[in-house]
């Protein structure tokens, strides 16, 4: 690994770090992450396919309230890391991602401790009317955020490739390695039911059954499910304007969503 590689990957995995709190740039996600990881590295293919990969297992990861969840952008840039400059296999990185995401999760946890005295300056230069002080306040708390993930990134990347460190993963017994893997195979499920479960949209699980039969009982591929996600959606949509216009123009309810409302809903 050159030192530009070097540089640049500490700057994807801060980026990574600080969108973690930002949450609008999307570049903490594993799929994002893992491939800017790859592409710094030169091994692109294999950070979309653990990017992709652990994109299933993070669809549910994400910060309600006060609870923090497992930390996604930790666990793609370090098992990035590993799996290309380590050559480990995809199913090792997986592996590692979840114990990641739970140390990361800690870490993050640690550093909005942190970041509380920055709140209370930030009041402080409020008082004062200092903007600037402000604003340096928030820079401040993201760059630790950014750090969080760029110091563990750095050491591992320094580490990672050596006979001690390949030694160390090769020396993990399978029944671990293996377990981990089924775990991240319950964590995709339920990512993907916290998922549904906030969509609550009862009117579209059929579609949903319906692509589960086509997965099990055929030999479909992604393309293939695409396709027949674009048609579905062009009927149902067919379907929802069909009602609106039935209803619109059988006097059963109006063109104003205002207007279909009853006096007695107000009171």
């Amino acid at each position: 690994m050159t030192t530009v590689q070097f540089i640049l990957l500490i700057v994807v995995a801060a980026v990574a770090g600080m969108a973690s709190v930002v949450d609008e740039a999307q570049f903490h996600r594993p799929l994002v992450a893992c491939t800017l990881v790859g592409m710094v590295l030169g091994d692109m293919t294999t950070g979309i396919i653990l990017g992709g990969t652990l994109e299933m297992l993070a669809l549910g990861w994400m910060n309600v309230g006060a609870a923090m969840a497992p930390d996604a952008a930790l666990a793609s840039v370090v098992s990035a890391i590993l799996v290309i400059i380590g050559h480990q296999s995809i199913g090792a990185g997986i592996a590692l991602a979840v114990p990641l995401a739970a140390a990361g999760q800690v870490l993050t946890i640690f550093v909005r401790t942190i970041t509380v005295f920055f709140q209370h300056l930030a009041d402080k230069f409020a008082a004062e009317g200092n903007m600037f002080g402000i604003e340096m306040c928030h820079v401040g708390g993201l760059l630790l955020q950014g750090i969080r993930v760029a110091v563990p990134a750095a050491l591992v990347a320094i580490v990672a490739g050596t006979d001690t460190v390949n030694a160390m993963l090769s020396s993990i017994p399978e029944v671990i390695t293996r377990g981990l893997q089924v775990s991240g195979g319950f964590i995709v499920v339920v990512g993907y039911a916290m998922v549904i479960n906030m969509m609550n949209a009862r009117a579209l699980m059929p579609y949903f059954f319906l692509g589960f039969l086509l997965a099990v009982f055929t030999n479909i591929n992604l393309i293939g499910f695409g396709a027949v996600g674009l048609i579905c959606a062009y009927f149902h949509i067919k379907g929802l304007q069909a009602e609106l216009n039935a209803a619109s123009h059988g006097g059963g309810a109006s063109s104003d969503p205002l207007g279909d409302i009853d006096d007695s809903d107000l009171m």
